[in-house]
Formats: structure tokens, sequence, C-alpha cells
């Protein structure tokens, strides 16, 4: 398996440049973006207070190494330049920040403070602590914590150094609308390693079903193995993807071609949904699993690739991931594609070397409503000719998908 940082994608159909409304002059304006040196010490204070937004649950997702996170820390202890940290206020909480950019560096520094004066408590655990290692120029302070360093006159300096250091950081006020931060977080997302809007999402809709998504796509072994990852996704990729099949399970009538708006009123419906119907919600999660197992059963190695008409892509491709979960979640038409898994790949392969109205649906375009459901359909036909049983195959009216 790959790690999360180098695993390759056909992305051809991220969400990455949709948006609810466009974003007007008028809305950058009325936004307040503010530049503002807060210390490593006010920084620590805010994030012990809760007041910016770091659940502990992402340190599942945790992309730094502890020499990583060491350096970070002694640039701090030396003064040397560090990126900047991007906060939004939240709308409904004023003095509480949503994470733009910088959460492995507060990441970093909320560990590196776990029993010191910074934690909630003494005794707390949330977040695990490490001592530096693998420094590059202050090698006498191996081993050491923010604890130790407070407790000792002999790092009285170096206490005072990193405590009174300035992070420039940046806060966006009053900010228009989620298509306004999505816009922040795009531009800033220019770097090598891209993030997934996943990770706003989580920020902008808290709830039971957004912490249940996080929940299962850490724990899910099969989700894992489909996505080639040996641990979590730190970009949330594997979270989107899991959201994607709710979507497509309880919202794929409402779908109008916009990617985004589709998953966020996903995991919105089901946030408000998740008190009367947690039951029924976990049982599809449970389906999940089952529909990424048998496609492992019929297409080994290669499932969820594209095939290009000689080989498989050796890419994960979502499209593919999306038509194979939504029929293969049927028990009935499941165990009857394992039967016949060989006449299901030459299907598979077949339609994909013939029909270039489902290449196109599953290559280029991808994201409309039409080639959503041409995918859905074009599949679904076949797949029913393979198994010699009838399956219920969504239809196109009015630019709508109807199941």
């Amino acid at each position: 398996m790959a790690d999360a940082d180098t695993q390759e994608w056909d992305d051809v159909d991220g969400e990455a440049d949709d948006t609810t409304e466009p974003v007007s002059s008028e809305d950058v304006t009325r936004a307040v973006v503010t530049d503002t040196d807060w210390t490593a010490e006010t920084i620590l204070s805010q994030l012990r207070r809760g007041n910016i937004q770091l659940n502990p649950r992402f340190q599942r997702r945790d992309a730094w190494a502890k020499p990583r996170k060491s350096r970070f820390i002694e640039s701090l202890i030396l003064g040397l330049p560090i990126p900047q940290i991007v906060l939004a206020e939240d709308k409904n909480k004023r003095g509480k920040f949503i994470v733009l950019d910088g959460k492995q560096r507060l990441l970093a520094l909320r560990q590196f403070a776990a029993g010191s004066s910074f934690s909630v408590s003494d005794g707390d655990e949330d977040f695990k602590g490490f001592s530096l290692t693998g420094l590059e120029v202050r090698e006498d302070l191996k081993l050491v914590t923010l604890k130790k360093m407070e407790k000792s006159d002999e790092h009285l300096d170096d206490l005072n150094a990193f405590l009174n250091e300035t992070i420039r950081t940046v806060v966006v006020r009053r900010w228009p609308n989620e298509d306004f931060l999505n816009l922040v977080f795009l531009r800033l997302n220019t770097g090598s390693v891209k993030l997934s809007p996943q990770e706003l999402r989580q920020a902008l809709h808290p709830g039971p079903f957004t912490d249940y998504l996080d929940d299962v796509a850490t724990s899910s072994n099969s989700l894992r193995k489909a996505l080639r990852n040996e641990k979590p996704d730190f970009r949330m990729r594997d979270v989107e993807v899991l959201l994607r099949y709710f979507a497509f399970r309880y919202m794929l009538e409402e779908y109008t071609g916009n990617l985004k708006k589709f998953l966020d009123d996903t995991v919105n419906y089901l946030n408000e949904e998740w008190e009367v119907n947690e039951g029924e919600i976990r049982e599809v999660g449970v389906t999940f699993d089952r529909a990424i197992e048998t496609t492992f059963e019929i297409f080994g190695d290669n499932s969820f690739y594209r095939w290009s008409g000689t080989r498989y892509e050796g890419r994960f491709n979502r499209a593919v991931f999306d038509i194979m979960t939504y029929y293969f979640t049927d028990e009935s038409i499941a165990e009857r594609a394992v039967d016949r898994a060989d006449a299901v790949e030459a299907t598979f392969q077949a339609l994909c070397e013939m029909d270039p109205r489902f290449v196109e649906s599953i290559q280029t375009t991808t994201k409309t409503t039409s080639a959503t459901h041409r995918r859905l359909s074009l599949w679904g036909k076949k797949l029913s000719e393979a198994l010699e049983m009838d399956i219920d195959l969504p239809a196109l009216q009015e630019n709508r998908i109807v199941l």
C-alpha cells in the first residue's frame, strides 16, 4: 500500500472548482482580513481554551513525523521564519476560529505543550505529547518538552524565546458565505501537497454525522484498501469518498451537477437526521464496506481503476468507485456478481473499450448530472445483462436523476 502523501488519484471527479454561488467583488470587500502577530504563547492559550478549532481526533490524520514537528518548534526558539497561519472567525461564536491553513503547525504546538501549563489539565491526554528529536541546530534540546522547559531554570531563556516568538496569523472576519471561505481555502491550496475541500467541510458543518464519517473512514480497513492507503488520509479524502457514498444513497435525486453543494447538503441533512435515524445510517455504513469487498472479490488489485483498453490505469478513480459501490450495495446483486466475477470484469472492460460515452463519463466530463446518470445507467444495464437478472436503473428527467 502507498502512503497517503504519495498515492496517486485519478482526480477528474473532484469538487475543488465547485461553488454554491459565485463570489462577487462585493463579497470580498465586505470581508475583513487582518494580519495579527500573535505570539506562540497567545496561540497556545487560544488552543487551550478551545478558541481555535483543533479537534483531538485530527491526530488520527497527523501528517508530520516527530522530527518535522521538532524542527518547527526549533525554528520558533531560534526566531527563524515560518509560514503564516490563516483562521476564520466562526460567524456564530465570536472569538472562536476555524483553521483554514496551518493545522499541522497548530497540532505540533498543541502536542509539544501536552502536560504543560497550556494543557487543559495536568492529566489531559487528548493530545499526544512528544519530545524534541532530530534537531539540526539545537541538538542540546533533544528529548525536551514544554513541560520540562517550564520546570527547568536551564531552559528559561529558550522558554521565553519560544513563547515570545511571533507567528504571523491572518484572521478572516465577517466573511459573507461559505463560498468565500472556499475561495480563500483554494487560493491557499497551491502547494505541492493539495488539501481537500473535505477539511473545510468538517469544520463548517460539525455534527454527529460529521463525526461518524470521520470515525468510519478512520477505522474502515476496506476503505483503506480501496484507496491503497496504509493509514487515514491526512487530507481527509477518505472521508469525502465515504460521504459520496452516503450522498448517492440519500440525495442522488437532488443532484444538480454541483458536487460541493451535493456533499454539503448531504452532510447537513444527515446531521439533522442523526437523532431519529442513527441506526439506519449506521447500517448504510456497513453496506459500504460490503460493497468494497465485493468489488475486490471481482477485480482484485485492479478494483476502482479505469480500464484503458490494454491495461488498468493504476490510479483510484472516484467515478468508478461510485458505480461499483452503488450496485454492489445490493446483496443479491453482489452475490451473483461474485459468482460470475470473470463475466463482470469482462463486461466492464468491454464497456470501457466500446462505449465512448461511458469512457467520457468516468474520465473527462464526470460531474454533470447527465454524465453521472450515464455512467450509472450504462454500467447498470451491462451488469444486468452479465448477471442475467433485473436491476433497477436510474432515469434522467428534466436534467434530474430519478430512481
